[in-house]
């Protein structure tokens, strides 16, 4: 059961509460130095990897004494996630699609340093400054549009849904090639009788046409950056030509 803790809030938006004044000894550890191990860990050997027992030895620690700093594996991996979504520093003004690109170039970027992030659910984030600052940005980019209020979200919704699908697959792909020692163009290679052998061509007439055309030439990582790009392209026309259409109605 997904049950939610109060103990999470406090720990998310630590930075955020003033510093209380030490009392006796100073602690050995803090919050950010156990999550910087976390997510150091899992940067080198997959989320697994960072259990509290494997944060604890790196830290020198014992594994009991991290729960004083972090109560749960759970929500570790919540302080990790939001963690690197902050660390995007998403900020900067521009225009529509120059914010846009910045945010997709940013989320890019943290998702090949932190590839272990495909393996996090993001249906119910962190509600963390990393998380909420995503949804900031996005809704501000898609404001300076004139777009009326209530399509705010929606359109933001859409192009963080679009970008954030495309960099999981990209770091599930490098987790595969980690894990197995194969790209996917070799694990393809490796079905070459599937197409010999197998493959009905009166099943498939489009498949077949497009392949005979040389539309499968490229490598799937190519593909699959041609049809990111592609689709992200028609994704800003539509929601700027809905803008045009339905008037501006700008956030104060």
């Amino acid at each position: 059961m997904d049950e939610f803790s109060p103990r999470i809030l406090p720990l998310l938006w630590r930075r955020s509460i003033p510093a209380r004044k030490a009392v006796g000894r100073p602690p050995r550890l803090t919050v950010d130095a156990v999550v910087s191990a976390a997510v150091r860990i899992a940067d080198a050997e997959g989320l697994e990897a960072a259990s509290m027992a494997r944060v604890a030895a790196e830290l020198s620690v014992a594994t009991m004494s991290l729960y004083t700093y972090v109560p749960s594996r759970p929500e570790l991996v919540d302080l990790m996630v939001d963690e690197v979504l902050w660390t995007r520093g998403l900020a900067g003004g521009g225009g529509f699609r120059e914010r846009v690109l910045r945010y997709a170039e940013r989320t890019f970027a943290m998702y090949r340093a932190h590839p272990w992030l495909a393996e996090v659910s993001r249906v119910r984030p962190p509600v963390g400054p990393g998380t909420l600052a995503e949804t900031e940005y996005v809704l501000a980019a898609v404001a300076t549009l004139g777009l009326p209020v209530r399509r705010l979200n929606p359109a933001a919704t859409a192009i963080t849904a679009w970008v954030t699908a495309a960099a999981r697959a990209e770091a599930e792909s490098t987790l595969l090639r980690r894990d197995t020692g194969l790209s996917t163009d070799q694990w393809w290679a490796q079905r070459g009788e599937l197409w010999e052998d197998w493959f009905d061509v009166g099943a498939h007439p489009t498949m077949t046409r497009i392949w005979n055309a040389g539309a499968f030439d490229r490598g799937a990582d190519e593909q699959a950056q041609d049809a990111y790009e592609y689709g992200l392209g028609l994704l800003l026309d539509g929601i700027e030509r809905s803008a045009s259409v339905e008037g501006d109605d700008r956030v104060p």
